[in-house]
């Protein structure tokens, strides 16, 4: 049996267990649960174990009526099944497609990429100012944690190349309204690390295997006055 056979047949029999508490008027043991099961109580007790610590089932000692020990019962606990099929690539297509046809929808995008970059960004101490590389390297920390795989641009040190994108398919459906999301995300990022770099643009499958991003200076270097009273560059 291969792994992925074994955790097939654990589900089914976790869920045969479920149902099992679930028709029943009345707590259950494992001895019960065997028997309607038609399995060895270990097996029964190895689920069970499973079961509560996902949560599904509340595991008690009953009230003693005698003598002897008291006799551990289970019961399903209430609320949905949390096992079952997750359908978040369709709600995530509903909220792009609603977005998609709002005026302006690239940039509420951005706007929307902008607030969560900012929140989602590993923050510096408010003493610290990072320069470009720190920040370029921060950006590029956030942007692996939300799986986008990136890497330096071996032609331009000024770009960053995005090796894969966690939102492929939306992407490529709602190119126009994800990507500029994506580009204020990482917007947002670098302005709450008070960086000296931002995001300006994002170019959605710029080659074959990635999109890229392009950084740019957010401000002009300052400007002192040396000894002879010629302006220069900050050194």
């Amino acid at each position: 049996m291969t792994r992925n056979d074994r955790t097939t047949d654990d589900g089914s029999r976790r869920q045969a267990l479920l149902e099992v508490l679930r028709d029943s008027d009345a707590p259950l043991g494992v001895t019960e649960l065997a028997g309607r099961l038609g399995v060895h109580p270990n097996t029964v007790r190895f689920h069970l174990d499973a079961l509560v610590t996902q949560g599904l089932v509340d595991r008690r000692l009953e009230k003693p009526s005698g003598r002897g020990r008291p006799r551990t019962v289970h019961t399903p606990r209430p609320g949905m099944d949390r096992g079952g099929q997750r359908q978040y690539q369709l709600l995530a297509k509903i909220l792009l497609g609603q977005l998609s046809t709002g005026p302006d929808a690239g940039a509420a995008a951005e706007d929307a990429g902008r607030n969560w970059g900012g929140y989602l960004v590993e923050p510096v101490p408010p003493t610290h100012q990072p320069g470009a590389a720190e920040a370029t390297q921060r950006l590029s920390a956030l942007m692996t944690d939300l799986g986008f795989a990136p890497e330096p641009d071996s032609e331009a040190a000024e770009r960053i190349r995005l090796r894969h994108c966690p939102f492929l398919e939306l992407a490529e459906e709602f190119t126009s309204t994800l990507c500029p999301l994506h580009l204020g995300l990482m917007q947002g990022a670098l302005s709450e690390i008070r960086a000296p770099i931002t995001a300006t643009s994002l170019e959605p499958f710029a080659e074959p295997d990635a999109c890229i991003v392009k950084l740019s200076p957010t401000r002009a270097p300052a400007q002192i006055t040396d000894p002879t009273g010629i302006p220069g560059e900050a050194r």
